[in-house]
C-alpha cells in the first residue's frame, strides 16, 4: 500500500516536480494576498477578542484540549515512519490526558515527562520518500506543498473527531481548534522582513525540513576550514 501511494502521488505531480519550487507564483500570490485580507479583516480581530475576553486557565484548557485531539494524528504518523517508541508515547498521552486530565483540559502527560511529539502525514510521505512538490497557497489554510496538500486528503481521517455522530458539534471543534490556533500566533507576523510572499514561502520550507528531520538540520559549517 505505502508503495502504490507514493507511485500514485509521483504520477500526479513527476511533471512539475523537475520544474522551479513555484511555478504557480503568480496565482499563489493571489491567493496569498485573498488569505492576508481575510486574516486582517476577520480571523485576527477575532482571535484578538478571544485573547482579551477569555481567562488564561480557559484558554490553556482549550489549547490542551485541541492538541490533545491532534496526539491521534500524530501517534499513527509516527508509527508509520516507524518510530515505534515516539508512537506508544503519542498513544500513552492521549490515554493519559483524555482521563486523568478530563478530557485532554489538562496536560498532566507532561508533567510525567511524556513528550509532545509534533509529526503529520506530510512528513510520513517525505520519510517514505515523496518530494516536496511546487508550492502552493491554499486558500483560507495557507502555504504548503503539493505533497503536504495532498496529504490533507487522508490525514482528514486520521482524527478522533470522526467519532462524534454530530456534525454541528464537529464543526463547533474544529472552529475552536482554528480559533485557538491563530490566538496562539498573535503577532508573529511582525517579524516579516521585505517581500511577505517570498518570507512566507520560504519560511514554510525551512520549517517544512525542520520538521521531517526532527529538528536536526545540516549546516555548512564542517565545509569551511578554519585552520591558518
Amino acid at each position: 500500500m505505502r508503495k502504490a501511494l507514493i507511485v500514485i502521488l509521483s504520477l500526479i505531480y513527476f511533471p512539475t516536480v523537475l520544474t522551479e519550487t513555484d511555478p504557480f507564483q503568480n496565482l499563489n500570490e493571489k491567493t496569498h494576498n485573498f488569505n492576508q485580507s481575510l486574516d486582517e479583516s476577520i480571523a485576527t480581530p477575532v482571535a484578538k477578542v478571544y485573547r482579551k475576553v477569555t481567562p488564561d486557565f480557559v484558554e490553556v484548557g482549550v489549547t490542551n484540549f485541541t492538541d490533545n485531539i491532534e496526539d491521534v494524528n500524530i501517534a499513527l504518523n509516527n508509527l508509520l515512519q516507524g518510530k515505534i517508541k515516539e508512537g506508544f508515547s503519542d498513544i500513552f498521552r492521549f490515554t493519559l490526558n483524555s482521563t486523568i486530565g478530563v478530557l485532554g483540559l489538562f496536560d498532566v502527560a507532561s508533567t510525567i515527562g511524556l513528550e509532545k511529539h509534533s509529526e503529520d502525514f506530510g512528513q510520513t510521505l517525505a520519510v517514505w520518500g515523496v518530494s516536496d512538490g511546487p508550492y502552493i497557497v491554499l486558500p483560507v489554510l495557507g502555504p504548503s506543498s503539493l505533497r503536504d496538500a495532498l496529504a490533507r486528503i487522508p490525514e482528514a481521517f486520521m482524527t478522533p473527531l470522526l467519532l462524534i455522530d454530530h456534525d454541528r458539534t464537529g464543526y463547533e471543534l474544529t472552529a475552536i481548534d482554528l480559533l485557538d490556533k491563530r490566538a496562539r500566533y498573535l503577532g508573529l507576523e511582525t517579524i516579516v522582513i521585505g517581500d511577505d510572499y517570498l518570507f512566507y514561502r520560504d519560511a514554510y520550507f525551512q520549517s517544512r525540513e525542520f520538521d521531517i528531520n526532527d529538528g536536526l538540520i545540516e549546516d555548512d559549517f564542517d565545509d569551511f576550514d578554519f585552520e591558518d
